[in-house]
């Protein structure tokens, strides 16, 4: 059974508003950082070119070119004979893609025939299998967390601010007039690298991000009303389904007797793990073996075993959490009730109780909010994924009460398929029709 832990009353209690933010009333220091930001291009942060690849291409060859070519995402070219547009490419395609296609692949066998009448594209898809092929427009932004968002060529760090802190994790930057084409991309994570720069730089700000999490209003202390988690216990799949469905891209695996936090578990492992798994029983796999696979290569490259541990404490300071954001190459970090326990030399472990999360959007959020951004609503991709999920959700309330959600476990189903059985059937018409179009 897969948990939605449920922050508790103790957790929430340790946040207060604090004077220091200026989202409402910015004084001198804060005009003068948001100065500053206007003065910075959105060109001069990009981090990645733009990659494309034809519409047409299977969702296989777009999954191997991510992989083979260490992309986090891919342009998808404009379909031909399709309307004209305001950009050359369709939409995108990441690994959160990735994981929402592979788990409809497994799943599928399990949704109603009125569930296909209420989602067009799923028959798209479905379709598209059955004839032996599923181009990668079809799954373009499949996940319902990686739309297309452009901005101008002057496009300023404020405008890149505004995109972000709704949610997006990426931009695409637009060639200057009368081109067509396009600069670059920029990651919400190079947007949180700059701002880590900036308050090296500017003493004030540097002051004000010292501050612990629990005093500032970042949406992860009140906003999120769940942590995301399964136990090791439970299998991929299980943990495939719940960012799906909870539009996440990652989750959180807890130890089962005590409850602690072992590790993460992202749509990027997924995909760069289970992607070139030749055999379906990786999806059966418990999340304990599975993140053990995660760390393998850490220790085998360099000797050092780097066991990140993916959380912070409510009075954890905000630069902190910035840097282990960035260091850990996590989107979110976990909050715990409890301090981490660590020893000289050795990784530390969490023994605390989940209680909240906090994410690169919701850092670039608070800074959304002291340029007194409109509008900043990092949870609303993420709601709108579990509003158009519900409806074919499976989930009960949990007779204890301390989880939110419990779902209905995919292992049983999962283990009567055998080798080769979950790529080979999705064009036939068996009990899962629907794994041969899932990616090697």
């Amino acid at each position: 059974m897969s948990l939605r832990k449920r922050l508790s009353m103790s957790s929430t209690s340790t946040r207060s508003e604090s004077p220091l933010v200026f989202s409402a009333a910015p004084n001198a220091d804060s005009e003068e950082w948001v100065k500053a930001w206007r003065q910075i291009l959105a060109r001069d942060l990009i981090d990645s070119p733009v990659v494309t690849i034809d519409a047409e291409t299977s969702v296989e060859d777009a999954c191997d070119m991510l992989l083979s070519k260490d992309l986090n995402c891919l342009a998808i070219n404009g379909l031909p004979g399709s309307p004209p547009r305001n950009t050359p490419y369709h939409g995108l395609f990441d690994y959160a893609d990735v994981n929402a296609f592979l788990t409809l692949a497994a799943t599928r066998h399990k949704l109603a025939p009125e569930e296909f009448r209420d989602k067009p594209r799923v028959q798209e898809i479905v379709a598209a299998a059955i004839a032996g092929r599923v181009p990668v427009h079809l799954v373009s932004n499949l996940s319902e967390k990686n739309p297309l968002e452009t901005l101008s060529h002057d496009a300023t760090l404020i405008s890149l601010l505004s995109v972000f802190a709704r949610g997006t994790h990426r931009v695409l930057i637009r060639s200057p007039p009368p081109s067509n084409s396009f600069l670059g991309m920029i990651s919400d994570r190079h947007v949180l690298s700059w701002f880590m720069t900036y308050a090296q730089q500017t003493p004030s700000l540097l002051r004000f991000i010292t501050n612990p999490l629990h005093s500032l209003a970042l949406p992860s202390l009140y906003l999120y009303m769940a942590v995301i988690a399964a136990k090791a216990t439970e299998c991929v799949l299980d943990a495939m389904r719940l960012m799906s469905d909870e539009g996440v891209g990652s989750v959180a695996v807890i130890e089962e007797e005590t409850g602690s936090l072992l590790s993460a578990v992202s749509v990027t492992d997924i995909g760069k793990i289970v992607v070139p798994a030749q055999s379906n029983h990786i999806l059966s796999m418990s999340l304990g073996q599975f993140v053990a696979l995660i760390k393998e290569p850490d220790g085998s490259t360099d000797g050092v075993d780097k066991f990140p541990v993916y959380s912070v404490t409510p009075s954890t300071t905000l630069l902190y959490t910035m840097q282990k954001l960035l260091a850990t190459n996590a989107h979110r970090l976990f909050v715990t009730d409890d301090s981490p326990v660590t020893s000289p030399g050795a990784p530390a472990r969490n023994t605390g109780n989940l209680c909240g999360i906090v994410s690169i959007v919701d850092a670039l959020s608070l800074f959304a909010r002291i340029a007194n951004i409109p509008d900043v609503d990092p949870t609303r991709m993420q709601r709108h994924r579990r509003a158009s999920s519900s409806a074919s959700s499976h989930s009960s309330p949990s007779e204890s009460g301390t989880y939110g959600r419990s779902r209905s476990s995919s292992r049983t189903s999962m283990q009567r398929l055998s080798g080769s059985e979950l790529r080979s059937s999705i064009a036939s018409k068996e009990s899962v029709p629907w794994a041969d179009r899932v990616p090697k």
